[in-house]
């Protein structure tokens, strides 16, 4: 079996203790470390210094320096305690499999003692930016020479090196994970994850997410899947609708939120004539007698139970929409959250007429269950824009909130009845080809609490959703190159 070098992007962890159990290995030859000017350094360690870690000189500089034949990248924020031949088993599957990169799942070590953590599979389509691989991931040289003869080896940026080497390496070989936990890294009680859900929109990373922005298009744009700033008119609507706009909640026991929500968007100010469309999804709580209430106190509430129980977010909406009741446009309330003001209804409307668009996306502020604000507050998706957004689209988590949609393309293109990611679903299929409209300002309150479906998730419940909307971009993307090659 061949011989690596150890990359290590130093971090948090001391270099010393990090590298130790790499430095140990027999099939280990060298350990090379990315480090900040004038480091601290341990004996056997090699090291480039610069001020710029993540950026494509230090990189090559690195890769250059590296021996054998596999190169192991390891980030320096945790120890890591390697299990029983965890690096001969990525070694072995890197040379039978030829695969662009190894990675594996691996234990935590923290206060309440160890726990598995699995990782998602890599697909086609996961160019999203925070894809979580662990603190290792091996690469062939072979890989590695590869990348550099047909694509170039990490350009000129600042921030993003592995990033873009990972999207080339992908691009003619796999990314296999190993289901298996190899290795320990030992918990970060200091860090919130909270921060990272959110880092793509705090204002303090903006050269950072242009730069990653400007590596995923042109990523796109060597698989053929980037779309140019073309965008189809939106269809003459088909069909009579009662009212000319719809707020859309789909709630399964909320009694604590419920009314708020409800009250919320009845009380919006309109110049247009509105319903609240309330698809109550079986509810087992107060739920249900609530919505009653408020249905028989006011005309505008709309309470509708579906005669189906198989019934996802995805599939409320649909309910909705299909509805008689409904409106020509459609605008978002998730049962937890209420609108900033009374005039958001009118101003989501107006914006979906000005385009005219096929679906329009406001701006939120984050709070918790007595609305005070929360960190980052403001969440308002300013990385989008007309020439390139749904090309970055594919690189972040979503398109925002509220998200408001014209109802008769909505018609045409159901959403997925799923309970995550569904309107991720139809803001792709729609950016495709219709240009999406935003509006920047809050409309929004976004209640953060123990009772949200998103809140603390479990990792196996995280990579199921993570898994879900890779797979989504992966269709995307095999219909942006199928697009493409017919030239619409």
């Amino acid at each position: 079996m061949g011989k690596m070098t150890v990359l290590v992007r130093a971090g948090k962890c001391d270099l010393g203790r990090l590298v130790a159990p790499f430095a140990e290995a027999a099939c280990v030859d060298r350990v090379v470390a990315i480090v900040p000017p004038s480091p601290a350094m341990a004996n056997g360690i090699e090291a480039i210094a610069t001020d710029q870690p993540d950026g494509g000189p230090a990189l090559r500089s690195a890769i250059e320096k590296s021996t054998g034949d596999y190169v192991l990248f390891v980030d320096g924020d945790s120890e890591i305690r390697l299990g029983q031949y965890a690096l001969e088993r990525m070694m072995d599957v890197a040379e039978h499999t030829g695969a662009g990169m190894v990675y594996a799942d691996y234990a935590v070590a923290g206060k309440s003692g160890v726990s598995d953590h699995p990782n998602a599979d890599y697909q086609f389509g996961s160019i999203r930016d925070d894809f979580a691989f662990g603190p290792l991931r091996l690469v062939s040289r072979n890989a590695l020479q590869d990348v550099a003869k047909r694509h170039d080896l990490p350009a000129d940026v600042r921030w993003s090196a592995q990033y873009d080497l990972r999207l080339k390496l992908s691009i003619d070989r796999a990314l296999v994970r190993l289901p298996e936990p190899l290795y320990t890294v030992v918990e970060d009680e200091s860090r919130n994850p909270h921060n990272d859900h959110f880092a793509y929109v705090d204002p303090r990373n903006v050269e950072v997410q242009l730069e990653r922005e400007k590596v995923a298009s042109q990523h796109l744009k060597r698989i053929g899947a980037y779309l140019e700033p073309k965008f189809e008119p939106v269809p003459r609507p088909s069909g009579r609708f009662e009212v000319e706009a719809s707020v859309v909640i789909p709630v399964r026991n909320r009694e604590k939120t419920i009314a708020d929500a409800v009250k919320s968007a009845a009380s919006q100010k309109a110049s247009f004539p509105f319903n609240v469309i309330v698809v109550d999804n079986h509810s087992t709580d107060r739920t249900t007698e609530i919505l009653r209430g408020l249905a028989a106190d006011n005309p505008r509430v709309v309470h509708v139970i579906p005669t189906r129980t198989d019934l996802g977010i995805g599939g409320c909406w649909n309910e909705a929409v299909a509805s008689p009741r409904c409106g020509r446009y459609v605008v978002q309330l998730d049962s937890d959250d209420i609108y900033s003001d009374g005039d958001a209804l009118a101003v989501m409307v107006g914006e979906l007429k000005k385009g005219p668009y096929a679906m329009v996306v406001g701006s939120y502020r984050l709070v918790d269950f007595d609305l005070n604000e929360l960190p980052p507050g403001l969440i308002d998706h300013r990385e989008w824009t007309r020439d390139n957004g749904r090309n970055n689209v594919l690189r972040i988590n979503g398109f925002g909130a509220p998200r408001a949609f014209d109802a008769s393309l909505l018609r045409r293109h159901p959403l997925p009845n799923v309970s995550y990611g569904e309107d991720y679903a139809v803001g792709l299929r729609f950016c495709r080809q219709y240009e999406i409209g935003r509006v920047w300002e809050p409309v929004y309150l976004c209640r953060r609490w123990s009772g949200n479906s998103d809140a603390a998730l479990p990792i196996a419940k995280a990579n199921q959703y993570n898994t879900y909307k890779d797979r989504l971009r992966t269709i995307e993307i095999l219909a942006r190159q199928e697009m493409n090659r017919r030239g619409r």
